[in-house]
């Protein structure tokens, strides 16, 4: 697979803004006369754009879903939710608007969660998109009456085991459900759609032409769609508090269970990529910069870049949790196989999350179709066996390269 060396595109622009602003450029006409060529432009030290004085930064629409998110994981674990309920936080009312959320500034808008969930052009498919659907139904008619008598989790049987609750071959509910949410919303509609150049192409015309859309924020289409993939990773650095994004590329922060969570754990990580937070936040505002600066190469240098490394968060975490359930699971006998349990649920969702990813050239490192062969091997936790679990491991761990 021909996978692009990312930090290559942010040395090499890097350099030649240096290269060109260090140096005084003239030529002469035949009149000779000097004419001086104007100096290429740079981008800011943070993720902050103004127009007039006033920010066009605006990704609002992100953080309200994000806010939604964090209800529904609650709710994913409560023993009294309904299918009513849970279906309102995920698809809204039969209005169109969200509703069921405790924090009332999440209800009465047009912001979805699963309208959002495996919708992009390149990754979308309405198949995955009813797998979330039928973990709400199977969690409430399944789990839930065995949670509420205690029943002990088994082979064929739905129940708890410690403080987890299994369904009937072994899943941990939630686990699938948020874990497979990472990818199929918060990443595609990142990598596969926002900051996607196919997609920003419609409103290059206006861009070029400055024509203003924003009417809370100054910003023309085409910087907003940027802004708003910026959102779905960082619209709860510190719930959104955008003088705090100033320090996103060195201390990432923020709340919930998606993307920014195992983000987070990558930056951190001396074995996996420590520099991840440095080189997304700075293409992410190279990016921007670009498209104020109507410099179109530039831009999807950058898309590549988010692409490849907010990608690589899904092949990492998909690597961790098989590692840890071939372990676990290695080592375990009888009863105590289901301990691995929690940790091969998490693994299933990142799996199934490994469909949206984008290797840079708008081609998936794992199809839908290798996905589905896969979660069908490792379908029930009870039988599944450690040489499936490591081939899938080490096929996702050659692919990324790590």
């Amino acid at each position: 697979m021909n996978n692009l060396n990312p930090k290559s595109f942010i040395n090499t622009h890097n350099l030649f803004l240096i290269f060109s602003l260090s140096m005084f450029i003239s030529c002469n006409d035949d009149d000779n006369t000097s004419v001086s060529v104007p100096e290429p432009w740079a981008a800011p030290e943070t993720y902050t754009f103004e127009r007039n004085g006033v920010s066009t930064i605006s990704f609002g629409g992100q953080t309200t879903r994000l806010s939604q998110t964090n209800e529904l994981y609650d709710e994913l674990n409560s023993s009294s939710a309904s299918i009513e309920s849970l279906t309102l936080m995920f698809a809204g009312g039969a209005d169109g608007k969200s509703a069921g959320f405790t924090d009332e500034n999440l209800n009465g808008t047009t912001k979805l969660i699963r309208s959002k969930t495996s919708a992009s052009a390149i990754s979308g498919s309405s198949a995955v998109k009813d797998l979330f659907d039928n973990w709400i139904t199977e969690y409430v008619t399944d789990v839930i009456p065995n949670v509420l008598t205690a029943t002990d989790a088994s082979v064929g049987q739905a129940g708890i085991f410690g403080k987890y609750a299994f369904n009937a071959k072994g899943h941990e509910i939630d686990q699938l459900f948020f874990k497979g949410l990472i990818g199929a919303f918060t990443l595609d509609q990142i990598i596969n759609n926002y900051i996607d150049a196919s997609y920003l192409e419609s409103y290059k015309a206006d861009n070029e032409a400055d024509v203003i859309s924003g009417t809370s924020a100054p910003y023309t289409t085409m910087e907003h769609k940027w802004d708003e993939g910026f959102g779905y990773l960082y619209g709860h650095v510190n719930d959104g508090v955008a003088e705090d994004l100033a320090v996103a590329g060195t201390t990432p922060s923020g709340s919930g269970n998606l993307l920014m969570k195992y983000f987070k754990k990558v930056n951190d990580s001396d074995s996996k990529d420590p520099e991840i937070a440095m080189d997304v936040y700075n293409a992410f505002k190279m990016g921007r910069a670009a498209i104020v600066n109507k410099d179109y190469t530039v831009m999807e240098e950058q898309s590549t870049i988010l692409k490849q490394k907010l990608s690589s968060v899904i092949g990492h975490y998909a690597v961790h949790y098989l590692s840890g359930a071939i372990s676990t699971i290695g080592s375990s006998t009888g009863a105590d196989r289901l301990s691995a349990f929690h940790g091969l649920s998490e693994g299933y969702g990142f799996v199934l999350s490994l469909q949206f990813t984008n290797d840079g050239t708008d081609s998936p490192y794992f199809t839908k179709d290798e996905v589905d062969v896969y979660l069908a091997q490792i379908d029930n936790f009870y039988t599944v066996d450690t040489a499936i679990l490591q081939t899938i491991h080490d096929e996702i761990k050659s692919r990324f390269g790590i």
